[in-house]
């Protein structure tokens, strides 16, 4: 008893899809990704769509499926748009600038801290308070948020640090006197 569940994904014009037993391959504009995924999953390409379904409705081979197809869906956006996260920077005097392509913060510390981008990842500072982290691979742009983020964290008394865009810092009172 093989069941879809979820819808199927579209591929647009210009994207191909290869897939091959655990594993599958999107090519696109903006560049190419890989990704493992679990070989109890049937992927199938039909007619400009990928459809993905599970073997039986046990709780694990559901949770794999939406997985699967979540990933799948996630390179296929990522090499036709691209992802992107967005930063800012609240403090007296804390800023980021380019250097090359690495990111180069000051943030407080008596040095500042320079951030290397990995592969498939690139850096914009529109002003020097914001960054833009863009990508095509979906975890790589989180992950390399988070570690500029990591840097200096948002902290609750005077809500200096690194956050996300329209993240909310819950603030505290402090001491009195």
């Amino acid at each position: 008893m093989s069941r879809i569940g979820k819808a199927p994904i579209p591929i647009p014009d210009g994207v191909t899809v290869t897939i091959e037993p655990a594993r599958v391959a999107v090519i696109g504009p903006l560049g190419s990704l890989q990704q493992q995924v679990p070989a109890r999953m049937k992927i199938q390409q039909e007619e400009g769509t990928v459809t993905v379904t599970r073997p039986t409705e046990r709780g694990e081979d559901r949770a794999l499926h939406g997985l699967t197809r979540t990933l799948i869906a996630n390179m296929v956006e990522g090499v036709t748009k691209g992802f992107e996260k967005r930063l800012e920077i609240q403090g007296v005097g804390y800023r980021a600038a380019l250097k090359g392509s690495d990111l180069e913060l000051s943030v407080g510390y008596s040095h500042p801290v320079t951030i290397k981008p990995r592969t498939g990842i690139s850096f914009e500072v529109p002003a020097p308070t914001q960054i833009v982290v863009k990508g095509t691979d979906k975890q790589q742009v989180g992950q390399t948020a988070a570690e500029i983020r990591k840097v200096r964290p948002p902290e609750p008394y005077k809500g200096k640090g690194i956050r996300y865009e329209g993240e909310y810092v819950r603030r505290k009172v402090g001491k009195r006197a």
